[in-house]
């Protein structure tokens, strides 16, 4: 019956996704857009930090740091922006590696205040380049945004494309990880590290390969959010609430460390923004106490609360087959 609940879920879904640009247009995809890069984001940061145990309040530096190598290929070195956009997220991994290196000297709640740090400094150095406008920011020069496609529905269309083939691989990657033996090497850690470490598990090593890798993709995801945007500046770009605060909420809404929490943490955040972002201050109010709600009733967020009753559309773990 979950296999036949799945299949459903996919036959839904995926028509759905390729149908949306023939439903809204292609010249009103940026809703959609930003959906599949949040949806992208808080994959990451839930693999992340709801199964490495890596809790990073400063993700937004790899964000930041995709969107500045983009356009800095595509204004200072005539890059396409298309292609830009993975090597950003290649960028954003080589340099996650000395910055974890430095991070994973620390621990719990300074490792979380170590990786904002990080990232502070990351929008300091952004505000200083002054090819890239410096503070105030920079915007794609209209050559540049020519050059992604010739008329506006269709660079909706290809970056839409390319939001959601970047949310697919972000979710395949922590199905990925999460089905192999570093997985199961992966969870041990998150719940009990020391006991880990000594049933043979390489947690340094496997904390590193994580890291690395939501850090490149998050570069990727970041070259694409600003791509969509056509400008940039130090404050968009490392902006800790958008970029981290929000994408804490979608998880802890939707259920730290299970993979369908992301989409249904989304799904709650863009609904409740729809729905009440005209009331101000009141709509921020509001998304705290249903955090407060959920937390409290649900600890494990909605999706924690269904597998406990034992409904999980997208299962990580593996049972024996049955012999009798």
């Amino acid at each position: 019956m979950a296999n036949v609940a799945r299949a459903g879920v996919v036959a839904l879904l995926l028509p759905l996704v390729v149908a949306l640009p023939s439903l809204l247009g292609s010249a009103k995809l940026g809703p959609a857009v930003e959906i599949a890069d949040m949806l992208a984001l808080a994959t990451l940061w839930n693999l992340l930090s709801g199964y490495a145990g890596i809790v990073s309040i400063g993700q937004q530096a790899y964000v930041g740091l995709g969107g500045y190598v983009l356009f800095a290929l595509v204004i200072l070195a005539g890059f396409p922006p298309l292609l830009a956009v993975p090597v950003a997220g290649l960028v954003s991994l080589v340099v996650a590696l000395p910055v974890a290196l430095l991070l994973f000297r620390l621990r719990g709640p300074q490792l979380a205040i170590g990786s904002w740090v990080v990232a502070e400094v990351f929008r300091l150095i952004a505000a200083q380049i002054g090819a890239l406008g410096g503070g105030s920011g920079q915007s794609l020069p209209v050559a540049a945004v020519r050059g992604i496609a010739p008329d506006r529905a269709t660079r909706q269309l290809l970056i839409y494309a390319l939001a959601v083939l970047l949310a697919l691989a972000a979710t395949a990657l922590a199905w990925a990880v999460l089905r192999s033996r570093q997985g199961l090497g992966l969870t041990a850690v998150r719940d009990n590290e020391t006991a880990a470490a000594s049933l043979g598990v390489d947690v340094r090593r496997l904390k590193l390969a994580v890291y690395l890798a939501v850090a490149g993709v998050t570069g990727a995801v970041g070259g694409v959010i600003f791509l969509q945007n056509l400008r940039i500046s130090p404050d968009a770009g490392f902006s800790v609430i958008e970029f981290t605060a929000d994408v804490i909420f979608i998880v802890v809404i939707g259920g730290i460390g299970t993979l369908e929490g992301p989409a249904a943490g989304t799904a709650v955040f863009f609904l409740f923004r729809f729905l009440f972002a005209d009331y101000g201050a009141f709509y921020l109010i509001a998304l705290g106490a249903i955090a407060i709600a959920v937390m409290l009733a649900a600890p494990m967020g909605l999706c924690g609360l269904l597998a406990a009753r034992g409904i999980v559309l997208l299962p990580t773990s593996r049972r024996a087959p049955n012999i009798s």
